[in-house]
């Protein structure tokens, strides 16, 4: 599983112009799910990101979660995260999760991290339009993925 962390001042996302998702201070996280990907990998990456000290403490060092400043999670899948532009110029999409498969390990993605954090999503699958004002800007990569 591949994660786009971004602190977020505010998010939303659209589908057809309608918002289904928004929320204030917290992080906007978009979701790659990769083949080899489980549920149990799901969760363990939602309690990552549910822990992850990003936030600025009293001290202004970056030492507190989403959690602890009572921010929320908008959490986006996005297949092309896996998107492989190492051949060639039209990028490879195989390692990515297909389908049903992905669309089952993003909703438990999604379920673990709402028992943790006030959680928003987009719809998978879907065209969405996200909207984003960075905090910082501090966006992180997270990869379960172990070579």
């Amino acid at each position: 599983m591949r994660l786009v962390v971004q602190r977020v001042l505010r998010s939303s996302v659209k589908v057809n112009g309608i918002c289904i998702g928004s929320i204030e201070c917290g992080i906007m996280v978009l979701v790659g799910v990769h083949q080899a990907d489980t549920e149990a990998i799901a969760v363990g990456m939602a309690r990552k990101l549910a822990e992850l000290r990003i936030f600025e403490d009293e001290q202004g060092k970056m030492n507190r979660s989403v959690r602890e400043i009572g921010g929320s999670v908008l959490a986006v899948s996005n297949f092309t995260l896996y998107g492989d532009c190492r051949k060639g110029r039209r990028p490879s999409f195989s390692e990515a999760a297909g389908g049903d498969r992905a669309k089952a390990i993003y909703e438990a993605f999604v379920s673990a991290l709402s028992r943790l954090v006030p959680t928003q999503s987009g719809r998978f699958g879907a065209e969405m339009q996200v909207e984003i004002i960075n905090d910082g800007p501090v966006t992180l990569l997270l990869d379960s993925k172990i070579d």
